[in-house]
This record gives C-alpha cells, structure tokens and sequence, in this order.
C-alpha cells in the first residue's frame, strides 16, 4: 500500500503539479492551498467548495498531521501554557502571554533542545527533533483561537521563544513565517514576529542574506565571553566578536536593530561592571534591550536579582542612551515563564 505524503510538506508548486498529473483543474490546487494555510483546515472532510470524489482522492494520496492540544494550565495572571501533542507523540510547550495592550504567542521550533544553556530548564532536555513548519504554524492557530475564546481578543505579537534553538531548524522556522504572513496564509504583519537566537553567528548572517523581515532577538545575558561561556555554552564557538560581525551583517542586509535579551542574575550578572560591559556592546550593535526577570528551576541554583539592582541596572544603561524594557514574568505559577518550558509528564 502505498505510503501517504503529509500534504503539508509540499510547497504549492509540486501540490499544483500533483493536481496536473491527475487530471485536476489548476485552480483546484489554489483552492486547496487556502484551506490548508488560510483557514487553517485539517481534514479534507471540511475543504467545501471540492467534489467529494477529490476530497476522496487527497484522502487516498496524502494524510494533515495536526497538532492538538494536549493539557492547558491558566496562570493567575491569565498566562495560558498548554502541552501540545504531536503526530507521533511528542509533547511540546507553548504560551499565550496576555498583557494589557497585547496577546503574544510563544511557539517552539524542536522538541527538546540541542543547547545546554545552564538557566533554562528545556536545556536539561535532550532534542528528539526539529518541528516541521505547519507544526510550528499550527501552534500559532491554536493560541490564537485561545486568546479569542477566553479574552475575546486577537493574537497581536508571535515570539519564538519557546522550547528550541530556532537557528537549528532554519529551514521550518522560515517555512513557518512564510506561512504565516504570505497573503495565501494568516497574512500576518513580520513585524509582529519576533525570532530568538541563543547566538548562531552563521545563521545569523544566512538572515541577513535571505532579508527576512521579521525582528531578531539574541539571549545575551552578558556581554563578557568568560561569563557567558559560564552559563551558555554555545558562546565557546560563537563568541561575542564573531556574534557582534553577524548582527551588524544583519543590520546592514535588513535594516533591523537588534533586541539583546539580558536576565540579571543575582551575584552573576546584576554589577555596575557588568551594565558597563553591555553598554559597550550595545553601542557597537544597533539594538535595544529587554530585561528579563529570571524564573528558578530545580535544575539551576540561579536567582533572580534583587528589583532594585535590576532597576540601577536599567537606569544606568537609559542614562547612556540605550532603549531599555523591564519584562516582568508572566506565568511563573505554572512553570510558563521564560527559561521554565519543560515537558513534565504526570
């Protein structure tokens, strides 16, 4: 018996030849194109407006394999994290974070994670595999029906941010924002997509050749290599001169000022010195920084610094001319905040 294709993984060009070879009309593959990535539609029992007999034929041909919602927790501050199921039975995490002027999607792009930054608990987990693209889109439809059915409100910013290295699975990950913004898909703004980077320097100026448009954010968390190798392993082959050479690449090819994410650890990162050394680095990129409170993990002793030091820290760097954002966590109760994504089975 013949071996089905998950018809999501063919671009339009090989579904519209398939549709040619059997004898279908052209538009046929247009109108299949827009159930799939426009309306999202899973099973070809729904796709309308095609005979039953063509319906019959795909179902033959090719199987969806969606992803579904496996558990939801609702934080008390609204956060909503859910495990999603994959086809073949993995489990990965993503977040709908509410806020009063936005709702945010944070999607993963791997089950598990290659990298082992010492902070986070998905850098504890082993990677099993990368996410496809309509994987990693499907995540994004079903946060979005979330924020409409419980706050009534649209999805307004998606942040790859969740469990994964994005880089590691560039392929998809681009597949999935094409997929996401092309008039054929959600039609989405990039802009109102932000990708985050542990530090990929490679593919960092791959982004910049490929002028994608969307914004890059890159987990800093100090702009000292001896330190950061400390906590970040990945910056032992992508140092900060070899990250600093490809965010200004990607600067000059896309004309996106970069976010540097900076968690300030108490006793680690939260000293006058340590502002003093990002405030150079921040000269040297066009970019911006958010500063993000850190979320304990059993795996990792860290703590988050004091709420005074992380203002000094903010202020003296605003007094220098950078632009500063204080993130405060969102979901801690239920392990959704940054860094705590780990799939934890019951």
């Amino acid at each position: 018996m013949e071996k089905k294709t998950d018809i999501r993984t063919l671009n339009f060009e090989k579904l519209l030849q398939w549709f040619l070879e059997n004898g279908e009309k052209k538009f046929r593959a247009k109108q299949v194109w827009e159930w799939l990535w426009q309306k999202s539609v899973t099973d070809f029992e729904h796709m309308t407006n095609l005979s039953k007999a063509l319906r019959e034929k795909l179902s033959t041909h090719f199987v969806i394999l969606p992803v579904t919602v496996d558990s939801s927790q609702i934080s008390s501050d609204r956060t909503i994290k859910s495990g999603f199921r994959l086809h073949d039975n993995h489990l990965v995490e993503g977040v709908l974070i509410p806020t009063t002027d936005r709702m945010t999607a944070c999607v993963s792009s791997q089950v598990g994670c290659s990298l082992t930054c010492k902070f986070c608990a998905t850098g504890y987990m082993n990677r099993e595999r990368n996410l496809t693209g309509a994987e990693i889109y499907d995540q994004v439809v079903l946060i979005k029906e979330q924020a409409e059915q419980n706050y009534q409100q649209p999805l307004t910013n998606i942040v790859y941010m969740g469990m994964g290295e994005p880089l590691l699975n560039y392929a998809a990950v681009l597949d999935s924002v094409d997929k996401i913004t092309s008039e054929e898909g959600l039609n989405w703004s990039p802009k109102r997509i932000t990708v985050s980077t542990a530090g990929i320097a490679k593919m960092i100026k791959k982004l910049g050749d490929d002028g994608v448009k969307f914004n890059l954010a890159l987990s800093l968390h100090a702009a000292n290599d001896e330190k950061r190798n400390e906590i970040m392993p990945i910056n032992e082959s992508n140092s900060l001169k070899n990250l600093e050479e490809a965010l200004n690449y990607f600067y000059r090819k896309t004309g996106n000022r970069i976010t540097f994410e900076y968690i300030v650890f108490y006793g680690f990162n939260d000293k006058l010195e340590d502002a003093k050394e990002l405030l150079a680095f921040c000269k040297r990129v066009p970019s911006k920084v958010n500063i993000i409170e850190y979320n304990p993990i059993s795996e990792a002793n860290y703590q988050n610094a004091d709420a005074d030091a992380i203002d000094k820290f903010a202020a003296y760097l605003e007094r220098n001319g950078v632009t500063v954002n204080i993130r405060r966590s969102r979901g801690k109760d239920i392990d959704a905040a940054c860094g705590q994504l780990a799939i934890k089975e019951a």
